[in-house]
């Protein structure tokens, strides 16, 4: 399987497992930036960490400090490999923007259509810098 999604946010692309969230979630509240994992306990995929994984959004519950949740998840190596949204979230994305220009290194964003995400799930995925998104293992 194989898709190319539109680069919303340049950055190091990622590989890593396919994390397909079944809800939307807030960072702000909704994960840990100490340890990554999903401390909502209404989500779905509560306690499951987004360190490392390529993160399949279908959508954001807004909060304007959801980009310096990213930010902190950056900076603590904790961050996903590579973000997949169904809808840019410029909220959160500034968070990689304004890790990239602290001189953090930042996984790339892209988007995809929502239809997309479950060819992907419990699979090994690599985003490349282009947008390209490719089971990998």
């Amino acid at each position: 399987m194989s898709a190319h999604g539109e680069i919303l946010v340049p950055g190091k692309p990622g590989e890593g497992p396919a994390l397909v969230l079944s809800a939307p979630i807030s960072f702000w509240g909704g994960v840990d930036p100490k340890s990554g994992r999903i401390a909502d306990v209404r989500h779905p995929e509560c306690g499951q960490s987004i360190s490392g994984k390529v993160l399949f959004l279908p959508g954001t519950i807004g909060s304007s400090s959801a980009s310096a949740v990213l930010m902190e998840l950056v900076h603590a190596g904790h961050a996903p490999a590579a973000l997949v949204l169904h809808e840019p979230d410029a909220i959160l994305l500034l968070g990689l923007i304004v890790a990239r220009e602290m001189g953090w290194e930042t996984p790339v964003a892209v988007k995809l259509q929502r239809e997309t995400f479950s060819a992907f799930e419990g699979k090994q995925v690599r985003v490349g810098a282009d947008g390209a998104i490719a089971v990998s293992g």
